[in-house]
């Protein structure tokens, strides 16, 4: 419900008090109560960090804005030499906030349900990175790829390393679970993925905690049109749940409810508001017996127009 609750009306309340997305997300009492909302509406299993997955980057001086309606945009790209030269892993100090509203989420909970903390995946980031922002066709991304592959393998480096510091220290801030989203690794074709985004996600994971004073860290992998490569990644055995989207079905993996991977399915938006009765029939959340070890949540885009943006429709 991360995304799905900016679209409840004291979302937009409290967005519109911040002033900005960013205003909202580097404070720690906005991100606070921005993150408990959903979760008086919905009898939810988990709470999600109120945060963005674009903030390590803008933590590596590439500067971070999101223009209304346009999404986030970086004042700096990296796509030559100097640039990628310049990249390294940021002060995690500057990410402070981040690790704050963790705290302060996960005290305001009191234990009412675990609270997931999240990152991009090194290629997500890349992605943003190198296009300068949102895309449509990743060109500028794949032709540093294809014609300069050391380039790109130094960005995803320098992103892994981020990424595992910033992943482990929402768990010492208090996250209870944390979940890596590969946005985009579905753009990229096989060999090509397993090459540039799927073994960066492997060196993140196995960096991340496992434990934190006693306590197990699950740990969630979600590729977004990844459904080609569940069993690579169920193969990985680093994560202790995989993210399944709406093209992959809701098919046990590999070893789920003996040990291996969790199950967390996608389902759209469009079906959540159609009723009871276009659910049972769409092949989709309302017909599929999920397995114990699966949780469903609801996935993106959760279009703002229409009647499914109504927050009824979500119950």
């Amino acid at each position: 419900m991360r995304q799905a609750g900016r679209y409840l009306p004291e979302y937009r309340e409290t967005r519109a008090k911040a002033g900005s997305f960013m205003g909202l997300a580097t404070n720690t009492d906005y991100a606070t109560e921005v993150t408990l909302q959903p979760l008086e509406r919905y009898a939810l299993d988990a709470a999600i960090l109120f945060s963005d997955i674009l903030t390590v980057p803008d933590a590596m001086g590439l500067g971070l804005s999101f223009a209304i309606g346009e999404g986030p945009k970086f004042a700096k790209v990296v796509r030559d030499e100097a640039a990628v030269a310049a990249l390294e892993v940021p002060d995690m100090n500057k990410l402070r906030y981040v690790f704050d509203a963790v705290s302060s989420i996960r005290k305001a909970l009191n234990g009412r349900v675990p609270l997931i903390g999240f990152s991009g995946s090194p290629w997500t980031l890349a992605c943003y990175m190198v296009e300068g922002g949102g895309s449509d066709d990743y060109r500028q991304v794949k032709s540093l790829m294809y014609a300069r592959p050391d380039l790109m393998h130094r960005i995803l480096q320098v992103n892994a390393e981020a990424v595992a510091q910033y992943l482990n220290a929402q768990i010492e801030a208090g996250a209870q679970a944390v979940m890596l989203f590969d946005s985009w690794g579905g753009v990229l074709a096989d060999g090509m993925f397993q090459r540039f985004s799927l073994d960066y996600s492997r060196r993140v994971l196995a960096q991340v905690k496992t434990e934190h004073e006693g306590q197990r860290i699950p740990r969630i992998l979600f590729t977004k049109g990844g459904g080609l490569w569940l069993d690579e990644i169920a193969g990985a055995r680093r994560c202790g749940g995989s993210g399944l989207d709406r093209q992959s079905g809701a098919r046990p993996r590999p070893g789920a409810g003996q040990g291996g991977l969790a199950g967390q399915s996608r389902s759209q938006c469009a079906v959540r508001a159609a009723g009871r009765g276009a659910r049972a029939g769409s092949g989709g959340a309302g017909q599929l017996r999920s397995p114990a070890t699966q949780r469903w949540r609801l996935g993106r885009p959760c279009v703002q127009f229409g009647p499914w943006h109504q927050p009824v429709h979500a119950a």
